[in-house]
């Protein structure tokens, strides 16, 4: 029975070490830069309806996190699809790789949220840049799975947050630009990037 477990317990070895070690094709570029178009589009809504985003923070980062549960559905059902067409059997450990490279900063990301709502209000002006510089870190945390071009994307955000971060100190204010500028720019650069590296979205393996 030990040697049935043992056996087993090296074939899941194996089979993340060979994930680990395999090019991810699970975003599809569509998907993506559909994402980079919902950024722009809920950024121009809000700037149409809400007035002051400052006055208003709940309204203001609720309608982005319902952007980004959005975009993370759409993103996430074109993983699941194209990694069960490209990687066949190492599907799923494949999913689990390209997921865990960004799970410590989504975590971070929504601590952030709730610390800083919570206990300094008046600081969270800072949430949008922060949040750009995170994502930042979680697409050079993929790189290892990812194409190397794939790192553009991880540059922009990192930039991108910073000049936000020094935007927004001037006013201490919010902006829906701030957050729709840079995801929207940013998903439609790594979808290029997908597109040119991987090939056509459809493409089978």
């Amino acid at each position: 029975m030990m040697d049935i477990e043992k056996a087993l317990a090296d074939i899941l070895e194996i089979r993340a070490q060979l994930a680990a070690g395999t090019a991810f094709r699970g975003y599809g570029p569509g998907a993506v830069a559909l994402t980079g178009l919902i950024a722009l589009a809920t950024a121009l809504a809000q700037s149409l309806w809400l007035v002051d985003p400052t006055a208003k923070p709940v309204s203001y980062f609720t309608v982005w996190i319902a952007a980004a549960i959005l975009s993370a559905f759409i993103v996430g059902t074109e993983m699941v699809a194209r990694s069960r067409r490209h990687h066949a059997g190492l599907a799923d450990e494949m999913l689990f790789n390209a997921v865990q490279q960004f799970l410590p900063s989504a975590a971070v990301g929504i601590l952030l949220l709730i610390t800083l709502s919570r206990f300094a209000p008046d600081t969270v002006w800072i949430l949008p840049g922060l949040w750009q510089v995170l994502v930042g870190i979680g697409v050079f945390a993929s790189l290892r799975i990812m194409p190397r071009a794939f790192a553009l994307g991880g540059v922009w955000y990192v930039i991108s947050g910073f000049v936000v971060l020094a935007l927004a100190a001037e006013s201490r204010e919010l902006s829906p630009w701030f957050m729709g500028i840079p995801f929207g720019v940013g998903q439609l650069l790594i979808a290029g990037v997908l597109r040119i590296a991987c090939g056509d979205d459809n493409e089978q393996s």
